[in-house]
């Protein structure tokens, strides 16, 4: 016999027939029969259960010879408490060595399926026509391709290693990377910070000692218009008193009233017109910051003014309607003033455009922001109460008489481009000059009163051209 057969008659030995698994507290009854103590126990009271109390009273069968006993008479079977013991710690004997569906010894192995069979697995249908091996030469084989590939897993691990080293390294490099780039940044705009305060700092100096410059010129001039006035108001009571004097009185000192007249030099300086600052407002590298709000504003053709040409340098065509097409009574239509509005309407956020111009002539422009209820066919002053928030651009020198309404912020030399900064929950409208980044003016109130559109306005005709994104807009003539 075998070591294997010997184990499994071990194996048989140490099991009990009612719960098939190795004894635990065997005991034996009258008959010879071994059984757990908890199992035996468990199937009399199982019997008794079935066929009645008093039919199976003082009588015990044996489960594995049905004999019948008429009392309780286990004995404990110590010597088979140690062989149980054994089976359980022997290594042959362990569950999964065990068939689960046959409880035979698992010695050989079926290719087909890489799984360890029994005999009675390999006589079967499922595995007849399958290529098996006993269960020492599969070992022997599938330990060679275990070694191979433990060997390219051993290597796959070297080179993970080495990769995750330079990955471990390239991280560390990276977030020194970007605390380099922090640290430089903070120190960057340190440094714009200190260089934008040195500038403000310059530019109120500037304004302060223009201010002054300009101050001390005008007082001078008032004190000295203040002397003349008094000077006239003086020789004209004195005149007064003397044609008030009896004629032979009044003429006697006649030629010394004359002389006095003649003899004070009375100024008359020309009007002065409102005084303009030569310090500008240039904040620098604001527009660079204004720019990552920009827009791409086109003109709407269907609110253009009727001899308001409008072409499209991308698509290459004119995008506003003849003036005999049906078009011409759209009721979006400007018709009072040579207008437009952009196809964008503007409810919330920030936005910048640019309009560029090419001016010729007087020409007297408008650009900004309106309500998009404005009125397109009377003509309005073109002032915030009105709906506009815009600046007049001149081309010729005008000023513009005292007024009972509001005007627009008139430039008489305005920049050939402009850029427009909403901020809309701000309320407010900025102009800037691209050309040189200066500050134009700014419209600010609480709130905004609904959507607004960019505004365009352009003068007569031949009068120059606007250009906003890649649309040109000019006057019929």
């Amino acid at each position: 016999m075998d070591a294997v057969e010997l184990a499994r008659r071990l194996q048989e030995e140490a099991t009990c027939s009612i719960c098939l698994d190795y004894f635990t507290d065997p005991v034996m009854t009258t008959c010879g029969h071994n059984f757990c103590r908890e199992c035996i126990r468990l199937s009399w009271e199982k019997a008794r259960g079935k066929k009645g109390r008093r039919r199976q009273k003082d009588a015990f069968p044996c489960p594995e010879c049905r004999e019948l006993f008429p009392q309780r008479n286990l004995r404990p079977n110590r010597l088979l408490t140690k062989v149980a013991e054994m089976a359980r710690q022997h290594p042959s004997l362990q569950k999964s060595d065990l068939c689960r569906e046959h409880q035979e010894p698992l010695k050989l192995f079926c290719q087909e399926d890489q799984s360890p069979i029994c005999v009675v697995c390999r006589e079967s249908r499922e595995h007849r026509l399958h290529s098996v091996l006993p269960v020492e030469e599969a070992v022997q084989g599938y330990k060679l391709k275990l070694e191979d590939d433990m060997a390219l897993l051993r290597e796959e691990m070297t080179r993970t290693e080495v990769l995750q080293a330079r990955e471990e390294q390239s991280l560390a490099e990276w977030q020194d990377k970007v605390q380099k780039r922090r640290e430089r940044i903070v120190v960057e705009f340190e440094k714009t910070t200190l260089f934008l305060m040195e500038e403000e700092q310059r530019l109120l100096q500037a304004l302060k000692e223009e201010e002054k410059e300009t101050t001390t010129q005008l007082q001078e001039s008032k004190a000295s218009m203040e002397q003349q006035s008094h000077a006239l108001k003086r020789l004209l009571l004195q005149l007064e008193d003397q044609s008030q004097q009896e004629p032979l009185h009044m003429l006697q000192d006649m030629k010394d009233s004359l002389g006095r007249k003649n003899s004070l030099r009375v100024q008359h300086p020309e009007a002065t017109p409102p005084t303009e600052l030569r310090t500008v407002c240039r904040v620098p590298g604001q527009i660079e910051v204004l720019k990552g709000f920009q827009e791409d504003v086109v003109p709407d053709p269907n609110s253009a003014y009727p001899y308001l040409l409008l072409y499209d340098s991308r698509q290459r065509h004119y995008l506003s309607s003849p003036p005999e097409d049906s078009a011409f009574h759209n009721k979006d239509r400007f018709v009072a003033y040579p207008c437009a509005v952009g196809q964008t309407t503007f409810s919330s956020g920030r936005h910048y455009w640019e309009v560029g111009m090419n001016l010729t002539g007087d020409a007297l422009w408008a650009l900004g922001v309106c309500r998009d209820t404005v009125s397109r066919k009377d003509r309005v002053p073109k002032s915030p109460e009105n709906g506009f928030w815009v600046v007049q651009l001149s081309k010729g020198t005008k000023y513009l008489p005292v007024m009972s309404v509001p005007t627009p912020v008139t430039l008489t030399e305005p920049p050939s481009h402009v850029g427009i900064f909403l901020d809309f929950e701000a309320g407010e409208v900025s102009f800037y000059s691209v050309n040189d980044g200066s500050h134009l003016h700014t419209y600010s109130q609480a709130t905004f009163l609904g959507p607004l559109q960019p505004f365009f306005c352009l003068g007569a005709p031949k009068s120059g051209q606007m250009v906003t994104s890649t649309v040109t807009m000019w006057v019929k003539g």
